[in-house]
């Protein structure tokens, strides 16, 4: 009988400020693996008993002070992925990856925060957006060349590539998160070997968020979101595909972060 795995992803901007939320989604969700991005925490002051009292005993995660960071939690074991890369010559916390352990054997899982790349979609004027399109294509030569198998990838990838990920195609097409460039670029790293696990239960016609603006105070009755989070899967574990879902409430808890969690069952 095959057994389920449930998996979230979230963007959780800052990990000791919404420590509460984990317990949140551990006893609403029981997820089997937790990967977070924009952790803010270095290392040496990452909450990891309060997090295996949640019954992650398996931690993997990658921190500094105040900015960036990824985290993965996990109910089941996990080995770390060593000598990744550290992308466009920064140790910025950007990536971890590691080996899941699954019933039909073992799963290569990367979390990824890409940068978000400033204000102005300009590589020559802003040095930031230079670093985003950069970063996305070192990312999509090392897949490219590795011809992935058996691998889910999640993380805030910080673009939102298809017409209904954004609230407006028309009037962001200038905005950084939906110009051209970060859009080919994003689309040639999916198309290095993976299929968008979220766009395989929804149709690329029907809007799909999953971040809203801060700025906005009344997000919900605006609705101008957009799809800045992932979850990709290699083509050979389509069929491990049960459900996906985005848990849009959380944008309403205490002191929220700007992104929701996407949640992604699997069976294997």
């Amino acid at each position: 009988m095959p057994i389920a795995m449930r998996l979230v992803t979230w963007n959780i901007n800052s990990l000791r400020l919404r420590l509460s939320h984990i317990e949140t989604l551990a006893t609403t969700l029981s997820p089997d693996v937790i990967c977070l991005q924009e952790t803010k925490v270095a290392d040496p002051l990452f909450p990891a008993e309060a997090l295996r009292t949640l019954g992650f005993e398996h931690l993997h995660y990658k921190g500094m002070k105040s900015y960036n960071g990824v985290a993965i939690l996990s109910r089941h074991p996990i080995t770390p992925l060593e000598n990744l890369p550290n992308w466009h010559g920064k140790e910025d916390c950007r990536h971890i990856g590691v080996v899941l352990q699954t019933p039909t054997g073992p799963i290569d899982l990367h979390d990824f925060y890409v940068p978000a790349g400033g204000d102005i979609p300009d590589p020559i004027e802003n040095p930031k957006f230079e670093h985003k399109l950069a970063f996305v294509e070192e990312v999509t030569t090392w897949f490219t060349t590795r011809k992935p198998t058996r691998s889910i990838l999640v993380g805030d990838f910080n673009i939102a590539p298809l017409e209904h990920d954004v609230w407006s195609h028309k009037q962001l097409l200038k905005i950084v998160s939906h110009t051209p460039p970060e859009i080919e670029r994003l689309t040639a790293w999916r198309d290095a070997g993976f299929v968008d696990a979220m766009r395989h239960f929804v149709p690329d016609t029907e809007k799909l968020y999953t971040w809203w603006s801060y700025r906005n105070k009344d997000w919900q009755k605006s609705n101008r979101g957009r799809r800045l989070d992932h979850v990709w899967v290699t083509p050979d574990l389509t069929t491990n595909l049960k459900a996906m879902s985005v848990l849009t409430e959380a944008r309403n808890w205490a002191s929220p972060s700007d992104h929701v969690p996407v949640v992604v069952d699997f069976t294997f």
